[in-house]
């Protein structure tokens, strides 16, 4: 697996092919959603903090090296 976003959307778009395979039922189609259900708290995960990251370079775009003060855990200031 490789890690960039573009490969979570082709994983997430994997899994939907397998959900929508009609020949699944019964036991497998139980295991396949459970799969799908940890799939996506994962995912939900990393674009969490790929925002995190866009907001920060945002923040940093917008307002330079004056905002690492008001942003203690990852710059400066006392915290």
């Amino acid at each position: 697996m490789k890690n960039k976003l573009s490969d979570l959307n082709n994983h997430l778009f994997a899994q939907l092919e397998r959900l929508s395979d009609e020949a699944i039922d019964g036991d497998s189609l139980e295991a396949e959603i459970k799969r799908t259900d940890a799939i996506v708290a994962v995912a939900d995960q990393i674009v969490g903090n790929a925002n995190l990251q866009l907001n920060a370079a945002k923040l940093w775009a917008q307002h330079g090296s004056q905002i690492m003060p008001m942003l203690p855990k990852i710059g400066g200031g006392d915290g």
